[in-house]
């Protein structure tokens, strides 16, 4: 079904999950020996909850000597998060960077990210993406120290680049992020790989 009389001039973009395939999985499959293992150790020990707060801003030192010091045994494995932490990625999501560069193209629209994502690893990220650089503008929680979906990101970004919130659609793979936008007056939709994102944009009328 289609959002009726959709007014959408702006487009905002998640990165992980949307444009880029990251899982940390990717790395520790190949450090323990069983799946379970590397799940365990994902869900005990560095944890998306302990991820998160490098995210918001924690510095990546602190938060490996916090979790060293919970977990001696794991010191080594806690290491890799961060010293192995580009073999998490599985490359981009390339049907969804096509329709993000035809949206950058196209002058109906104006089109930025707002990522969670650790400020420390910024500079490395856009080199191994370079088509980071091609958004209008990009809010990037680590360097901002507050993160998704807490409200301040979204206002924001929205003050730092006069967006009106109501023309603004923002795409996450986090329902809570997508939440958030939709708290902050943002039009949101989740994308999960299920639904194709070209189909989710024309619901609001964005034809690719």
């Amino acid at each position: 079904m289609k959002i009726m009389n959709s007014k959408i001039n702006t487009i905002i973009f998640d990165l992980g999950g949307v444009l880029v395939d990251w899982d940390p999985i990717n790395l520790y499959r190949k450090v323990f020996e069983t799946e379970e293992e590397a799940r365990w150790f994902l869900d005990h020990v560095c944890t998306s909850d302990w991820n998160i707060e490098q995210d918001g801003g924690r510095l990546i030192a602190d938060a490996v000597a916090l979790k060293i010091a919970e977990f001696p045994d794991y010191k080594k494995q806690i290491e890799l998060f961060y010293t192995r932490w580009e073999e998490m990625f599985q490359g981009i999501i390339e049907d969804n960077v096509t329709i993000q560069q035809a949206l950058i193209k196209n002058p109906n629209y104006q089109v930025f990210a707002l990522t969670n994502w650790s400020g420390e690893k910024w500079k490395r990220s856009l080199e191994l993406f370079p088509f980071f650089k091609d958004f209008e503008g990009v809010v990037v929680s680590g360097t901002e120290k507050t993160r998704k979906p807490f409200d301040d990101i979204y206002q924001l970004i929205l003050s730092r680049y006069n967006i009106e919130s109501s023309k603004a659609l923002f795409i996450d793979d986090n329902l809570d992020n997508v939440n958030g936008a939709i708290k902050n007056g943002i039009n949101a939709v989740q994308y999960t790989g299920e639904t194709p994102l070209k189909n989710l944009l024309s619901t609001y009328y964005i034809d690719i």
